[in-house]
């Protein structure tokens, strides 16, 4: 069983909620986020990345950007930008793109279904990743972005979703960043609130499907929190972190590509030709249809490796394309070992399209690129069962949920 838990949401005045909502911290880096506020002033990234009102230069690492986090959000709250709601709620999150809908329950999951494995994790964390986030919800004594999770639909809890959406109007409805629609319903019945809550105690497991730091950082917060108010409720917020949570049969994983800026070998082809059949391609653009495929573009052309399958591991890990690129390619033939940490490597999420692995090399700035299948749910869930690790960019996720529509406030007694 997992505990699912209402809370009193911060979230944007309604008619502010368009200039709000933005992308994702972690999407952005700080040039990139200035340019995007400069001329919003109610954009959540003064919040998430509140660097972007401190002198440039300054760390974005610095104590003194989570203060202004910190400031940022009660000034936000003090001029009506944020509301807070009265009584606790869950609320439902949909995201319509490209005629697809997906629609999740945000609430607050308890810090010990993590410790307890009833959530569970596919990724490493960086501890200079999990630093930042742990020092932002500690400046700001909040959650303030939610964890991406996701779980094996129950009928109940879809057939309890689709009714609250049929007969109530949602209190956001607008579109973003390309061109997906967002809309959010706010759940105050107590009758329908304990109907999920209930629901989710015949869940086995939910699975991180984005924000493994961020939910690192929010379970060693709420411990920090409770070791320092020992004689606290077990129900205090700070024992619980905010999450938005999918069922994995409306979730789609895009592809996660790789561009390499390394010397190429004269007899790349005969050396790829040991793991793989490696076909020419005529086609521009190329993606693979089917696991177990890769294109590759080198000198303005595309060729399809398809790994030979006495190659392919057992394993849950072993298994997936990224895996096997990374064992029969990168570690193999360029000795790129640790792909989190090496130079020569880079990442491509699928939204940004293929062209943008032909610009890259053609441009010179990398001297390859290898195109993916996308990593599918049920993989995912069967990498965290086992109890494993997914390599690094892994899963690309579409559409990104957006940042600002909702923050758990930890109530800490200070």
């Amino acid at each position: 069983m997992v505990v699912l838990r209402p809370f009193k949401g911060i979230r944007p005045a309604t008619s502010l909620v368009a200039q709000v909502a933005t992308h994702p911290y972690d999407v952005l880096n700080s040039q990139e986020a200035a340019e995007l506020a400069k001329d919003n002033p109610y954009s959540y990234l003064h919040i998430d990345k509140a660097e972007i009102d401190l002198p440039e230069g300054l760390s974005p690492y610095d104590e003194q950007v989570y203060q202004k986090a910190a400031s940022n959000l009660k000034d936000f709250l003090g001029k009506g930008w944020f509301i807070q709601d009265e009584v606790p709620t869950l609320y439902l999150y949909e995201l319509t793109m490209e005629g697809r809908a997906q629609t999740g329950i945000v609430a607050t999951t308890a810090i010990d279904d993590y410790a307890t494995g009833h959530i569970k994790k596919h990724e490493y964390t960086r501890h200079e990743k999990e630093i930042d986030r742990i020092n932002h919800i500690d400046y700001t004594d909040a959650n303030t972005s939610p964890i991406f999770l996701t779980y094996r639909q129950k009928a109940d809890i879809k057939k309890t979703i689709e009714n609250w959406q049929e007969t109530h109007e949602p209190i956001y409805d607008f579109s973003s960043f390309y061109d997906v629609g967002h809309r959010v319903w706010a759940i105050t019945d107590p009758q329908v609130i304990k109907q999920l809550e209930q629901a989710f105690q015949r869940v086995d497991y939910l699975y991180i499907a984005d924000g493994h730091h961020r939910t690192e950082s929010a379970v060693k917060v709420g411990l920090k929190r409770r070791e320092a108010f020992p004689d606290a409720p077990a129900d205090s917020p700070f024992n619980f972190f905010l999450s938005v949570i999918f069922p994995k049969e409306e979730l789609a994983i895009w592809d996660y590509n790789r561009v390499l800026q390394v010397p190429i070998p004269t007899d790349l082809l005969a050396q790829l030709g040991q793991s793989f059949v490696v076909t020419p391609l005529t086609d521009s653009a190329y993606k693979p249809k089917e696991a177990g495929h890769f294109g590759m573009y080198l000198g303005d052309k595309w060729y399809d490796l398809a790994i030979k399958p006495h190659l392919i591991p057992a394993d849950a890990v072993g298994k997936l394309d990224a895996a096997i690129l990374q064992q029969y390619v990168f570690d193999a033939i360029f000795a790129i070992t640790d792909i989190r940490t090496d130079k020569r490597i880079d990442f491509v999420g699928g939204i940004r399209g293929i062209e943008e692995l032909e610009r890259l090399v053609d441009s010179g700035t990398f001297s390859l690129a290898f195109s993916l299948y996308p990593t599918s749910m049920d993989q995912l869930l069967a990498v965290a069962d086992a109890d494993q690790v997914m390599p690094p960019k892994s899963t690309w996720f579409e559409p990104k949920l957006l940042s600002g529509l909702f923050l758990h406030d930890l109530e800490s007694p200070i």
